[in-house]
């Protein structure tokens, strides 16, 4: 699907482009999303160089990522995207000119969504492209920021489970705080991903940056080095929690293997007692006496009780 925002007295002009189209008068921003062969030979024409395909959006080494070219600057940039409780991670290949910006990406992303409608509804103004890739960026630093808060009520909330004395809990606890880990992961590649766009896009596109434009580039990467600590610090509060709820997994196992061997050697002594009345001699006086039977049970009873009220004072119960 090809989108083109174009502008004009009103506003933005939002318009979906087939490969029979040419680009509206005013286009600023071109948003390129799952092209198919047909898109992409449509998309050509716009491009000195060759158009990014899906492995060159999967490409992780720096000089592929963040350069510039005949076409102007390039950032292969990661964005988050949530469906459902899953959190993935999106390449978007932004090609940024004079002109006009050129976002390409095999996959729907929310953010882009969101400032789509804040366009359409003019929440946002925006007079050039530059202003509208820094609007997708700060975007996705603010939905970073609200991800790390949703992790720390998470994590509080694993906490306060794995503290109380309901086993049955914890297997929900270490599923939960395995998967917040995974969150706090991709939030904090998604960050440092986002530092290295924006110190790029200040030093590689001064002649289309004014002041203010500037200045909110350089407020958004110290919103970043803010963040950061936090994902170090959730890093960290996550390791001692599945520490901690292993830790009272392990005493629970041991709570139920040390009554097991408790109980094991309690009933060793009746055991060896019922063993020496169960072998077959003929010479065994106690089996013609007529007390016996209730004398072997007794002895048994006695030695079980015996063991028991000597573990109980040893403190070992």
């Amino acid at each position: 699907m090809i989108t083109a925002y174009s502008l004009n007295e009103s506003g933005v002009k939002i318009d979906t482009l087939g490969v029979e189209d040419t680009l509206p008068t005013g286009c600023i921003w071109l948003d390129v999303v799952e092209p198919e062969e047909a898109e992409r030979e449509w998309l050509d024409q716009y491009f000195v160089e060759e158009v990014p395909d899906t492995e060159d959006l999967d490409e992780i080494e720096a000089t592929s990522r963040f350069f510039t070219d005949k076409d102007g600057l390039h950032i292969l940039s990661l964005f988050p995207h949530r469906a459902g409780k899953d959190i993935r991670n999106i390449n978007v290949s932004f090609n940024l000119r004079k002109n006009i910006l050129i976002t390409l990406r095999d996959d729907e992303v929310g953010l882009f969504r969101l400032v789509r409608n804040y366009l359409k509804r003019q929440q946002i103004e925006v007079q050039a492209p530059l202003e509208i890739m820094i609007r997708l960026f700060t975007a996705k630093v603010d939905y970073l920021a609200d991800l790390l808060e949703e992790v720390y009520e998470s994590l509080e909330e694993a906490s306060q489970m794995a503290l109380r004395d309901d086993s049955g809990e914890r297997d929900e606890v270490l599923k939960n705080i395995t998967v917040q880990e995974d969150f706090n992961g991709q939030i904090r590649l998604n960050l440092m991903d986002s530092q290295r766009s924006m110190r790029f896009l200040a030093r590689n596109s001064r002649s289309l940056m004014d002041d203010a434009q500037l200045t909110e580039v350089k407020e958004m990467l110290r919103d970043i080095d803010s963040l950061m600590p936090h994902t170090s610090f959730l890093f960290d509060k996550i390791n001692f929690l599945m520490d901690a709820t292993m830790g009272f997994s392990n005493l629970e196992q041991s709570r139920i293997i040390k009554i097991f061997s408790i109980a094991a050697v309690v009933f060793l002594p009746p055991t060896v007692i019922a063993s020496a009345y169960g072998m077959n001699f003929r010479v065994m006086p106690e089996l013609e006496w007529a007390f016996g039977y209730p004398m072997a049970l007794a002895m048994m009873v006695a030695s079980a009780a015996s063991t028991y009220l000597f573990f109980k004072l040893k403190g070992w119960l």
